[in-house]
């Protein structure tokens, strides 16, 4: 099963990619997938999450942290998120970080 099954397309029509659909010899409109929408939460919606302190060392990645917490590595982006780091490279050793313990928890304040 194709991993972007879930995902809804949309049919681009905009001016602005009139250049892009001349080169590919689409005269009418381009397929995307749309982008999800999230929203940065409230102090009260990040205090309903439960979260565990890990402290960032030496060979840590986002993906293997999201393996270990929980089972799967495409959620590195929910424990970047919710420290603000948008990469490992923001970290240095020692650093304290919150990883949300309940992923569809912090997934459900991500999209409120």
């Amino acid at each position: 099963m194709p991993r972007y099954n879930k995902y809804k397309t949309l049919n681009n029509t905009s001016d602005y990619y009139k250049p892009l659909r001349e080169i590919r010899n689409k005269s009418k409109a381009l397929k995307h997938y749309e982008t999800p929408i999230i929203h940065n939460p409230t102090v009260a919606e990040r205090a309903s999450l439960k979260t565990t302190s890990y402290i960032w060392k030496y060979g840590d990645r986002f993906y293997k942290l999201a393996d270990q917490y929980y089972g799967d590595v495409r959620f590195w982006w929910v424990i970047a998120w919710y420290n603000g780091a948008p990469t490992e490279a923001t970290l240095t050793n020692g650093n304290v970080i919150y990883i949300p313990l309940n992923l569809e928890n912090a997934l459900k304040v991500l999209r409120a």
